[in-house]
């Protein structure tokens, strides 16, 4: 029998403003397979141009920080601003996190 804790975190997706359990230490795109709001077909490797792009609202430095690859991604893509992440990319932390959802939706 394991005694592993899972810890999550409320993960709010703008535009509805439903709230899920999230599971910290997972990327946002995993979070947003598993709360059912995407089903987008990627491997997850910031590969597939603007898919993943989203704005975070509320919650970013509770974000891991962003990579070279995922700046390079980002710069690819048209429409990304201050709040932008790859959900792919960054991993959540131990503080409550509003996305918008952009692209995949």
């Amino acid at each position: 029998m394991s005694d592993t804790v899972t810890t999550t975190i409320p993960l709010t997706v703008m535009p509805s403003g439903k709230t899920f359990d999230a599971e910290t230490g997972i990327t946002l795109l995993e979070a947003l397979r598993r709360a059912g709001v995407l089903a987008h077909e990627c491997d997850g490797g910031a590969k597939c141009s603007d898919a993943c792009h989203l704005f975070v609202l509320e919650g970013r430095k509770s974000l891991s920080k962003t990579t070279r690859e995922e700046n390079e991604r980002l710069d690819a893509i048209v429409g990304v601003g201050a709040k932008s992440r790859l959900a792919c990319r960054a991993v959540l932390g131990d503080q409550p996190v509003t996305v918008e959802v952009l692209s995949f939706v």
